[in-house]
């Protein structure tokens, strides 16, 4: 080894960090045995800050651009060296780059449901998920507090902190607030920029900042959301009656459709039966008094004109065909269409009845 290859591996003429690692937000440049020449090139580059430290005190913080170091650029480690007047050997330091960019798509939630009070649902467990964007915003703060000694630092080393910060601020918000579970999500945005905002003097004491935090989902348990689902379709129906006996249809046409079944028949017995309670029950507590129009058959939705007394319905893959008049019945019969256990409906009976069961029907259907 020449004397200037010996030279060049104890004197350090240019300090700068190539950024490898997409995850890595700070990078220490220390070489043990190797020493900053007096005039040596500091190069930042654009969303980086370097920082020099002097046995753990942070010192000057450069910005991104090319730096020649000297007593100019560094009067903060002068003054800790005692450089008073310039200096001229070569000198070890250690210069910690931190990266200034935005660390994106890092997931934040809730490890456990929240509790909240809804005003109409009463006590609710949430669910919260999302998304944030966190960056270095005081590059000294944050290697005073984080970085420490530390060779490198990650984003992994800050992410579970930041983000059961954001978990314990977004609950507290949440009661604070008070909004319906049912109109959370067109406050999402609103509920994010506020959380932002509470977390701001937090997250400032570690010198970092939350460029943005995104709400992507608040969920209630599967259970409860199953029983929303339920109320909504019992809401479209309108008539709670009518939904215990499109429950019973569902449940006979699923056992048709199932014959090699042994409990088919008695399926068609208990959804009848069921039908006949939960319907007789429900019109009390839902339905006004009846009117004296001629009835209309349970599975169908109110509003069609009176229907012609003896008029018949049939339910044919769980939906109403009708009305039909006994010729016309017949006619089904001894094309075939029409089954023992096909479900039959007329003016002035309670509820559905299998074809068999029908007295008009009996003989046809032998």
């Amino acid at each position: 080894m020449t004397l200037r290859d010996m030279l060049k591996g104890e004197f350090i003429d240019i300090v700068e960090w190539l950024e490898t690692n997409p995850d890595m937000v700070a990078w220490r440049f220390i070489r043990p045995d190797n020493e900053i020449k007096n005039g040596a090139r500091l190069i930042v580059r654009p969303g980086q800050l370097a920082v020099f430290v002097e046995q753990g005190t942070v010192a000057d913080v450069f910005q991104p651009g090319s730096h020649e170091l000297n007593t100019k650029n560094l009067p903060i480690l002068s003054t800790l060296r005692g450089w008073k007047y310039g200096f001229a050997s070569p000198f070890k330091a250690e210069v910690v780059f931190v990266s200034t960019r935005q660390f994106v798509s890092n997931k934040w939630g809730t490890k456990t449901p929240v509790m909240m009070r809804d005003p109409e649902l009463g006590a609710v467990r949430l669910r919260v998920y999302g998304t944030y964007s966190m960056r270095v915003r005081d590059a000294e703060a944050f290697v005073r507090e984080l970085v420490g000694s530390h060779s490198s630092f990650t984003i992994a080393q800050i992410s579970d902190q930041v983000r059961d910060l954001i978990v314990a601020r977004f609950s507290e918000l949440l009661g604070e607030e008070a909004i319906p579970v049912l109109e959370l999500a067109s406050n999402y945005r609103e509920l994010g920029d506020r959380a932002s905002i509470q977390l701001g003097p937090e997250l400032a004491r570690l010198g970092v900042e939350l460029a943005q935090l995104v709400v992507e989902s608040i969920a209630l348990p599967d259970e409860v959301a199953a029983t929303l689902d339920q109320r909504t379709r019992i809401a479209l129906i309108g008539d709670v009656g009518a939904y215990a006996q499109l429950q019973a249809a569902d449940a006979i046409r699923d056992s048709a459709r199932n014959p090699g079944g042994g409990g088919a028949g008695v399926g068609i017995g208990v959804g009848l039966a069921m039908a006949h309670q939960i319907a007789g029950s429900a019109s009390q507590a839902f339905r006004p008094a009846p009117a004296t129009a001629p009835s209309l058959p349970p599975a169908l939705p109110s509003g069609p004109p009176p229907i012609p007394q003896m008029a018949y319905f049939i339910a044919e893959a769980g939906k109403p065909v009708g009305p039909l008049d006994r010729d016309a019945l017949e006619q089904r019969v001894r094309d075939g269409k029409l089954r023992a256990d096909t479900l039959v409906w007329r003016d002035g009976m309670a509820n559905w009845l299998p074809a068999s069961q029908v007295s008009e029907l009996r003989d046809v259907l032998g």
